[in-house]
């Protein structure tokens, strides 16, 4: 049985935050082994802040960057990594980032698990499903290891490893390594001191800095013409039933230098569409860079906030269209806004530039003002449907999309209908309905009862599906007809014979294949294409011609 022999904090002296390394052996054997490894433990110098106490520490040195462990033995010497990423798209930029650190030590990516020497599975703890998803994978995962003659190491990274690290360890005994969302940087370490099998190490602790802007990220599919870019980790808001900002920690936002580099090299590699990520983009605030405005977003009447909103900064829309003019022929999204402080100059540069889609995810979680304020959202439903109309006077013609719990603590028949009555006032194109499960640490977890039974929370799911297809069909039915702009992404799931892409409001289009000014279309292709049918998810149409973004064209 594994127990930990070490378990100590210490300050890691070029990164500016703390971290909690742990290592364990089962044998003596293998804790001198441990030793000849980490001859000397933690110093006095490393409970001293670099620059102040001593002179601040050579950083392309390896060994300064890692104190204990040298460049040869924190090297992957080839070991091939497989990965596995669960959850959101904030899950698949984080995979990007840990495979651009490791390769970097000289590690190899596989597609299959069973070529791996290292599996890392980036985890997702945002409802009890997914977690149950990934703890069967777990099982799986050692069932396989305990059958193999090679060492596997298997590895837990993101949400889940945050908030059931000592689960994870101690009791299940699963994997070797636990990393959180901040720690990435440490996992060649972490991989290198537990290689042998016999002990386990985990790093979990949140920063207050880290957002890896100077890590580029290397994509998984470098074929793809779309990527996604993060611009803030992190979240301020403390929803009541969100587990995020335990697991992912405050917000901080990348510097804009940074994201702007990065776009540009995904433009250079072939890539055509770039989705701007974050917890809350809205309030992204690069305190870097100086600004005259050093006012706080204005809430709009019926809005309000638990935090204090950042002072100074670049705002999100400057970031918006510093990279829209950055890239003019990259098609830029951004995902998710809050509607609390969702500020009207954004819209005016949506308006502007033909690049940034004229589609907007705005998550209502529910239509009920009681339950919203439960849920501590910020907003009345009164306040959110007077957003939905100053956005589509803005901006006619925008496609919306949403996020939907049901079941949430309390919730009567008399709250859901109102959250049916909502989607059908709205008319969103697409919508993410999932029913509530609660999550420790949390707010509703500490005040609130889960006492909506499942068996309802499921029949809720049901009729609110169906209420959505219903009016999205009617949403989608009125672009029939209608020219768009659609960028082709590959072949459609369902025919070799048709290409799939996406228009600007985020919605699937089916063309079939063929060829315009005789010349074959192809992935990655701007395509005018005109709307025959519609349905509640996807759209089929005709393929004109070759197009750009300018709307000139």
């Amino acid at each position: 049985m594994r127990r930990f022999t070490s378990n100590f904090l210490r300050y890691h002296l070029t990164r500016g935050h703390l971290l909690s390394p742990m290592t364990g052996s089962s044998r003596t054997g293998h804790t001198r082994a441990a030793q000849r490894i980490l001859p000397a433990g933690p110093g006095l110098k490393e409970f001293l802040v670099a620059g102040k106490n001593f002179p601040a520490p050579n950083k392309s040195a390896i060994a300064e960057d890692v104190p204990y462990l040298s460049a040869l033995d924190i090297s992957g010497q080839n070991r091939k990594v497989f990965f596995e990423v669960y959850g959101c798209q904030m899950n698949v930029s984080d995979t990007e980032v840990v495979w651009s650190i490791l390769k970097g030590h000289d590690y190899q990516k596989v597609e299959d698990f069973r070529e791996a020497d290292v599996v890392l599975l980036i985890t997702c703890a945002i409802r009890e499903g997914a977690e149950t998803k990934i703890w069967n994978r777990l099982q799986q995962l050692s069932l396989y290891k305990s059958k193999r003659k090679s060492v596997l190491q298997i590895g837990i990274l993101g949400c889940m490893a945050e908030r059931l690290k000592t689960q994870v360890l101690e009791k299940e005994r699963l994997v070797d390594v636990v990393a959180g969302p901040d720690s990435y940087k440490d996992l060649p370490r972490l991989l290198a001191v537990t290689r042998d099998g016999q002990q386990s190490a985990v790093n979990v602790l949140l920063s207050l800095d880290e957002t890896y802007a100077d890590v580029t990220p290397i994509r998984l599919n470098s074929s793809s013409v779309t990527a996604f870019v993060s611009i803030m980790r992190g979240c301020d808001n403390m929803c009541s039933y969100c587990i995020v900002p335990f697991t992912r920690g405050r917000e901080r936002s990348r510097p804009m230098a940074s994201i702007e580099e990065e776009v540009k090299l995904l433009e250079s590699q072939g890539v055509r569409e770039i989705t701007l990520l974050g917890q809350n983009v809205n309030s992204y605030r690069d305190l870097s860079m100086t600004s005259s405005d050093k006012s706080p977003t204005t809430l709009a009447p019926g809005f309000k906030t638990v935090y204090k909103p950042k002072l100074g900064g670049a705002r999100f829309e400057e970031l918006l269209e510093r990279i829209a003019e950055a890239v003019p022929e990259v098609r830029i999204r951004f995902t998710s806004p809050h509607p609390k402080d969702f500020p009207e100059e954004v819209l005016r540069i949506i308006q502007k530039h033909p690049n940034i889609c004229n589609n907007l995810h705005l998550p209502a979680q529910s239509g009920s003002s009681a339950v919203l304020e439960r849920m501590r959202r910020g907003y009345t439903r009164e306040a959110y449907l007077e957003l939905i109309d100053r956005v589509r006077s803005l901006l006619p013609g925008v496609a919306l999309s949403s996020d939907f719990i049901l079941g949430f603590c309390g919730e009567t028949e008399e709250d859901f209908a109102e959250t049916l009555s909502l989607i059908e006032a709205v008319q969103y194109n697409v919508a993410y309905i999932f029913p509530y499960s609660m999550r420790e640490k949390t707010t509703a977890h500490r005040r609130f009862q889960d006492d909506i039974p499942d068996e309802v929370k499921r029949e809720r799911m049901a009729r609110t599906v169906e209420v959505f297809r219903k009016s999205a069909t009617e949403a989608n039915r009125r672009m029939i007809g209608q020219e768009q702009v659609i960028l082709i992404e590959g072949d459609s799931k369902r025919s070799q014979e048709d290409f799939y892409g996406r228009n600007d409001g985020n919605i699937k289009v089916i063309i079939p294949k063929g060829s315009l000014d005789s010349r074959p279309i192809a992935v990655g292709d701007y395509i005018a294409v005109k709307i025959h049918s519609a349905n509640s998810q996807v759209l089929k149409g005709t393929p004109l011609r070759r197009t750009s973004l300018n709307r000139s064209n």
